[in-house]
């Protein structure tokens, strides 16, 4: 992602609190791929459709980060 998304992205998060998903994807710390193959496969977090678009919410964005807190599939252990 490129720093014109970045500052996009950042511009969105003073004014609208929705973001399409290269935005989310870089609020949360993740591809964009791994992002939509996530809600691809009913994963990851909560998401609208403004029309055709796909649009997360910050706050759902927030929620979903904090409900994976310590979430591990390795027993714990950092892989």
């Amino acid at each position: 992602m490129g720093e014109s998304e970045i500052a996009r992205a950042e511009q969105a998060r003073k004014g609208s609190p929705f973001l399409n998903t290269a935005q989310a994807a870089h609020y949360i710390g993740l591809s964009y791929r791994t992002l939509e193959q996530m809600r691809w496969n009913g994963l990851g977090p909560s998401f609208r459709r403004h029309g055709r678009f796909v649009r997360y919410h910050i706050d759902d964005l927030d929620s979903w980060s904090r409900s994976t807190q310590g979430d591990t599939h390795n027993g714990g252990r950092d892989a």
